[in-house]
């Protein structure tokens, strides 16, 4: 994870337990740090895996209370894709756009200088704007192909 980004979520993750008197644990924190290593979504699976593999396990029910807590504090998200909840680290000061087939999954990247131009000059009251995300639903043209394919054989 980039080091600017570590800081910044581990600042947010820090000051939340802070101010509402909950305990600062390493257990919290190197599920933070974890997620964020991963390149695009993972399962609580590939969570709990990747901690196992950097020797720090931590219980089924430290990985769901913390995935809860991340969730309250916008610093990850989820997904259904394919039948199955999916997470993704969602602190970026930009913005992105992603469209997401509900039927296999796959996740793709919009560049749509449109959009961040419509976003940036919304005006907000009384709103700092750190970033945004934009997911758009739908499915995808090799699902959909596949899904016609099935519907011709039936006739």
């Amino acid at each position: 994870m980039k080091d600017d980004v570590k800081v910044a979520v581990r600042k947010v993750l820090s000051n939340y337990l802070e101010q509402n008197k909950r305990r600062k644990t390493p257990e919290r924190f190197a599920v933070l740090d974890a997620i964020f290593e991963f390149p695009s979504y993972f399962s609580l699976q590939d969570l709990n895996d990747k901690l196992e593999a950097s020797h720090f396990p931590v219980s089924r029910a430290t990985l769901y209370n913390t995935i809860n807590l991340l969730m309250e504090l916008r610093l990850i998200l989820s997904h259904r894709m394919g039948g199955e909840t999916r997470y993704e680290a969602a602190y970026d000061s930009v913005g992105h756009c992603r469209q997401i087939c509900t039927v296999c999954g796959k996740t793709t990247a919009v560049k749509s200088p449109a959009i961040i131009q419509a976003v940036n000059e919304t005006r907000l009251k009384r709103f700092r704007r750190d970033g945004f995300s934009l997911y758009i639903y739908g499915v995808c043209s090799s699902c959909l192909a596949k899904m016609t394919r099935q519907k011709n054989k039936k006739k």
